[in-house]
């Protein structure tokens, strides 16, 4: 009844124009979110004055103005107001979407300060249960419920980011930051590895009841490379459709292919999640935790152009991206097509971004740390 009422062409005509506004709306929040960090004072450096020029010869200094007395958005719900290295890393959706909402909801139940029984590792616990649930919907043929089983993954991507709403607000901590080494960072990366672990065993479950189909267009099963031939166990494996240019024969892919095909992408969410969380402690480190270097070289180089574009890739090409677009194929029910266009692809933007990253680590350290102008 659900899927006779909204037909996946439907459903992906409407997300496709929602996708569109969603892109629209991100690239005007980072231009405003670069215009801020330009033109106002930020928290994680303490001091009232802005150096112009970033040689340590000659400085200008201005006063700066705080961006709190000027924006007409409140700075409890506002993703702009307490810009900070892990901030230009979080992808689009948890800083844009989910981050406002996360303080809309704190702020009309009270859970930062009057839900104090409610702690942030049991809010990462439960939302490994929601994705025990949503992975099991994901096993189903029926496409209406996978998409329920999206949902509750879209569920728990938003309880991910209010636990760590909830703990920073509890600490006082003003906006995105990670305590490398904290139970808490260790609770929620689990729970987040294993949210994910389950989502991919659900898809692969279903790939390997309902396998998907792939032609060989024209071509009589006779003449097909033996490697192609090795997928067709018997002929009830094959469906013919009679065309203008022959007869196209479709065979069911293999589940070891399945198997190769999933485990290929998570292998990238795996390496892209160790390499985004070695960044994001990188440039802590060396422009927010480290006080003893110079304050002006390290707001110069938070402020740099290289370095709002060098973390803004990293929004795109971060696992939390990776999972909201598996999301996307799942519900407009293209998972196969999807994993397939990026199981290789993905590693080539995942290893230019982090070469990028290590030639813009090395620059910050050198001027930064030892002085140097670059």
């Amino acid at each position: 009844m659900i899927k006779m009422m909204w037909p996946s062409s439907q459903a992906s005509k409407i997300l496709t124009l929602l996708l569109f506004i969603v892109v629209i709306y991100c690239l005007y929040m980072d231009t405003l979110l670069y215009l801020r960090i330009q033109r106002y004072k930020l928290d994680i450096f303490e001091h009232n004055e802005n150096v112009t020029q970033e040689s340590t010869t000659h400085k200008t200094l201005v006063a700066l103005r705080d961006y709190e007395d000027e924006t007409w958005i409140p700075c409890t719900i506002n993703p702009l107001c307490h810009p900070t290295v892990k901030a230009l890393m979080v992808d689009h959706v948890n800083h844009y979407i989910y981050g406002p909402l996360c303080s809309i909801l704190d702020l009309a139940l009270g859970i930062s300060e009057k839900m104090l029984f409610l702690t942030p590792n049991m809010i990462s616990f439960s939302h490994v249960v929601i994705a025990l649930i949503g992975a099991k919907l994901l096993t189903c043929q029926n496409l209406a419920a996978r998409r329920i089983g999206i949902v509750l993954f879209q569920i728990r991507m938003f309880l991910d980011d209010l636990d760590g709403h909830v703990a920073r607000e509890r600490k006082h901590i003003k906006g995105e930051r990670s305590e490398v080494g904290t139970l808490g960072y260790w609770v929620d990366g689990i729970c987040d590895l294993v949210g994910v672990i389950f989502m991919m065993v659900g898809i692969l479950l279903y790939l390997k009841n309902n396998p998907p189909r792939r032609g060989y267009k024209g071509t009589p099963v006779s003449t097909l490379p033996y490697h192609q031939l090795k997928e067709i166990n018997s002929s009830e494996d094959i469906e013919k459709d009679h065309t203008t240019e022959g007869i196209s024969y479709k065979t069911k892919v293999s589940f070891q292919r399945i198997v190769q095909v999933i485990g290929l992408f998570s292998g990238q969410m795996v390496l892209s999640s160790l390499a985004w969380n070695r960044y994001i402690d990188l440039y802590q480190t060396m422009l927010e935790n480290s006080t003893d270097y110079d304050v002006f070289r390290r707001e110069a180089a938070f402020k740099s152009s290289k370095f709002f574009i060098a973390t803004g890739v990293w929004r795109v090409v971060n696992p939390h991206s990776y999972l909201h677009l598996l999301s996307l194929a799942v519900f407009c029910d293209k998972t196969w097509g999807f994993l397939k266009a990026v199981h290789y692809s993905g590693y080539i933007g995942l290893v230019v971004t982090a070469a990028a990253s290590e030639y813009l680590v090395e620059n910050i350290r050198a001027f930064v740390v030892n002085g140097m102008e670059v």
